[in-house]
């Protein structure tokens, strides 16, 4: 996981992350709609990839999706 050292994640910290429980996110700021299309396109980048996130990626990029509003 070289790509996330810089940030100090390793697979088992990822998981750890994502499995927070609902207090921990109850206090996240909310992504402006630019900022969630933006990592929207992050995952789906990763998720084209193959790497061992792409699994975790294309998850995340679908609840993601769903929450953002269409351009029509």
């Amino acid at each position: 996981m070289d790509d996330y050292e810089h940030i100090g994640l390793d697979g088992s910290d990822l998981d750890e992350i994502l499995s927070a429980p609902a207090e921990a996110t109850e206090r996240l700021a909310l992504l402006s709609l630019d900022e969630a299309c933006d990592v929207l396109r992050l995952l789906v980048s990763v998720q084209q990839e193959g790497g061992p996130l792409s699994r975790d990626a294309d998850r995340l990029a679908k609840a993601i999706a769903v929450r953002i509003p269409s351009e029509n």
